[in-house]
């Protein structure tokens, strides 16, 4: 690649390159995104993940009939104790 003396280029000779290098990244990010959909194609072979499955499930909760006897025990647990 040639190196420029920015100091020394004139505005003109400034916006050109400006253009220049716009243009060679646009190509080049027009090159990846060709690749990546590519590969993302042949990665589709092997079947698509789904919301449902990056999700984590949620915790169950305890039912309300299972709660009852868990705190009257903790409450037979404080009195026998305290006896």
């Amino acid at each position: 690649m040639a190196k420029f003396d920015l100091d020394s280029l004139s505005i003109e000779e400034l916006a050109a390159l400006r253009d220049a290098a716009s243009e060679k990244l646009a190509q080049k990010v027009t090159a990846r995104q060709a690749e990546l959909e590519a590969e993302l194609d042949r990665l589709s072979q092997y079947g698509k993940l789904t919301k449902k499955s990056l999700v984590v499930p949620p915790v169950a909760k305890p039912k309300k009939a299972d709660e009852a006897p868990r705190k009257s025990d903790e409450a037979k647990d404080a009195v026998a104790k305290a006896a």
